[in-house]
């Protein structure tokens, strides 16, 4: 199973710094991410340069904020810095954070997600001819000039899903669906990929077209019950969203969401924590000893042949944050070390 990292160390310094370490370990990739506070592009110039062989990726860029053509010569950007090691990964956000934190309109994601996807890809293969078109339902571009030279046609695109509709979108035109922090294991044996495998079919697609790629949220401390309780902060925190109580469902534990999104209203982590039984932390992550650690990665075996580990922040001291960070390099990383030399 190839391991990827979620890039979570706080700031753009401490994260190309982080990829060093996690390219030294053996990682397989190295993925940014984007909140009203982080831009997932900027940071991954500087870890191109930095790295030789680990994959970089915005894991995820917010999909609507962009024209998808600055998606795209991002995209192609990263890719020629990091000598063909780009993924463009792409997730619509929830309609509060486009309309409160971005000031962007939020409607028929699911469809804008399709069109955005075979836009950039069209893109992506024009690159070394001349002169761009498209016209769409969302976009129509006309750029008669057009040409990139280099570009390479087959760069990845994942695509972030939760529900049922988004899923339909990757299973359709994505190479890769990147699975919720907060997604069950049963959630995606029995929602993710047989909604992702009739999408493709549907849309002529090979089985196996769109990859699962699942976040796994990933809490290491040599106290257990620490571990455990840092998981639950991150997980409590996400299901103030009533977008993600479907999750919940199968499981029988709506009831969770709700005491979360109650806890929302005087912002009591601890509260949000508390809603959380362990039989769900145990379904969403690894939140363990890092003796205990590869048996628990061992339960996505089956489901997915690469997944995102990614470190609780949400009500976490900073000393745990890197504390964690250092257990899952040594944990999961593949015997090269985990101290590391860039070449920044």
């Amino acid at each position: 199973m190839d391991i990827g990292l979620i890039l979570t160390a706080g700031n753009a310094r401490a994260n190309v710094d982080l990829a060093v370490r996690a390219e030294a370990a053996g990682f397989s990739s190295v993925l940014s991410i984007e909140f009203f506070n982080q831009h997932a592009f900027a940071v991954l110039g500087a870890i191109a340069q930095a790295t030789d062989r680990i994959r970089i990726g915005t894991g995820i860029a917010n999909a609507f904020t962009r024209s998808p053509l600055v998606h795209a010569n991002a995209a192609m950007d990263l890719d020629d810095l990091s000598g063909g090691r780009m993924i463009l990964g792409l997730g619509s956000g929830t309609r509060k954070m486009n309309t409160d934190w971005w000031g962007m309109p939020f409607a028929r994601p699911a469809s804008r997600m399709r069109e955005q996807v075979r836009l950039i890809r069209e893109v992506f293969a024009a690159g070394n001819g001349f002169g761009f078109r498209f016209e769409g339902e969302f976009w129509n571009l006309n750029i008669p000039a057009f040409t990139r030279p280099g570009a390479r046609p087959d760069l990845p695109i994942w695509v972030a899903a939760v529900n049922d509709p988004m899923m339909r979108a990757a299973g359709a035109v994505a190479d890769g669906l990147v699975g919720h922090p907060i997604a069950t294991r049963r959630w995606h044996r029995e929602r993710t990929l047989p909604t992702v495998r009739a999408a493709e079919e549907k849309a002529g697609r090979a089985a196996g077209a769109c990859a699962l790629v699942p976040y796994v949220l990933t809490s290491l401390h040599e106290d257990r019950q620490r571990a455990v309780d840092n998981a639950k902060k991150q997980i409590g925190f996400y299901y103030t969203s009533k977008l993600y109580h479907s999750i919940l469902e199968p499981h029988g534990m709506l009831d969770v969401g709700e005491r979360c999104r109650a806890a929302l209203r005087t912002f009591d982590i601890n509260a949000m924590a508390a809603a959380v039984p362990d039989e769900l932390v145990d379904e969403i992550g690894i939140a363990c000893t890092p003796d205990e650690a590869r048996d628990r990665l061992s339960q996505w075996d089956g489901l997915c042949d690469e997944v995102l580990l990614y470190a609780p922040t949400v009500g976490v001291g900073r000393a745990d944050i890197e504390a964690n960070h250092a257990a899952m390099l040594a944990v999961f990383g593949r015997g090269r070390g985990v101290g590391g030399e860039g070449r920044g």
